[in-house]
C-alpha cells in the first residue's frame, strides 16, 4: 500500500536534508520482526528528539491536509493508547507546502489552547468524511468555533510570532530526521519507519521500536 503523501516543499527553503544511516546487524536483530535498513533506518547522530522529558518519544509527522494521515488517525489513536509507561506520543504538523501552512498553524491553536485531544479526528472527521472545505485559516477556525473553541483566540494563536517559530523549528527538525512523506513516524530521534507496505504495518514497527527503545533505557539505568 502506498500510503505517503509526496513533498511539496516550502518555497522558502532550497532542500530537504535526506539523511539515513545503515548500521550493522547485530544477531539480536537477525531474530527481530523488522530489519534495520528495510523497515527502518538509524539516523545519524546526535539524536534529536521533539520533546526533552526524559521518555522515549513517538513522533508522527503528519498534516490535516493529508487524506493518509486521515486514515492512520484512528490507527494512531490506538497505538497512542498501546504504548507502555516510559513512552510518549508526539505529534509534529509537517509544513511541506504553502497549503498545509494552515494545518500546521491550526494545530499549534489547538495545541496552546488543551483542545487537540477532542478535535483531532473530528477534523480529520470534518475534511475528508464529511468534506467540509476546510483550507484556510478562516475555514479552520469557523470549525474550532463549531467545537466550541473561541474564535478570536484561536486566530490570534494561529497568526502568533510564536506559532511562526514553531513552523520554522519543527521544519528544521523534520528535515534534519528526512522525513519526506506523511504519516512518517520517528523514534526517539534516533529511527525513522521507512518502508511499511500498510498503515497497520507502520504502528506496529513504531510500537517495536518504542519498547526496545525503552527495554534499553531500563536496561542502562540499572
Amino acid at each position: 500500500m502506498k500510503y505517503l503523501a509526496h513533498l511539496r516543499t516550502l518555497t522558502l527553503v532550497t532542500g530537504l536534508l535526506l539523511a539515513t544511516a545503515c548500521t550493522a546487524q547485530s544477531s539480536a536483530d537477525a531474530a527481530a520482526p523488522y530489519t534495520e535498513g528495510d523497515q527502518y533506518v538509524t539516523l545519524p547522530a546526535p539524536y534529536q528528539r521533539y520533546s526533552n522529558d526524559g521518555k522515549v518519544e513517538v513522533a508522527e509527522v503528519f498534516s490535516y491536509g493529508c487524506i493518509h494521515c486521515a486514515q492512520f488517525a484512528p490507527i494512531a489513536e490506538k497505538l497512542k493508547k498501546a504504548l507502555p509507561p516510559g513512552v510518549k506520543f508526539e505529534l509534529v504538523p509537517a509544513p511541506f507546502s504553502d497549503e498545509w501552512l494552515p494545518f500546521a498553524r491550526a494545530y499549534y491553536a489547538a495545541d496552546k489552547l488543551g483542545v487537540v485531544d477532542r478535535t483531532h479526528l473530528q477534523l480529520f472527521q470534518a475534511k475528508f468524511a464529511q468534506h467540509y472545505p476546510l483550507n484556510s485559516l478562516d475555514d479552520l477556525a469557523d470549525f474550532y468555533a463549531s467545537q466550541g473553541v473561541n474564535r478570536a483566540e484561536f486566530m490570534r494563536l494561529a497568526s502568533s510570532d510564536e506559532a511562526t517559530a514553531r513552523l520554522k523549528a519543527d521544519l528544521a527538525l523534520i528535515q534534519k530526521w528526512g522525513v519526506d512523506g506523511t504519516p512518517g513516524i520517528v523514534i526517539d530521534g534516533k529511527y525513522r519507519i521507512t518502508h511499511v507496505k500498510t498503515l497497520d504495518e507502520l504502528s506496529a514497527v513504531a510500537q517495536w521500536l518504542a519498547k526496545r527503545e525503552l527495554d534499553a533505557a531500563d536496561k542502562a539505568g540499572k
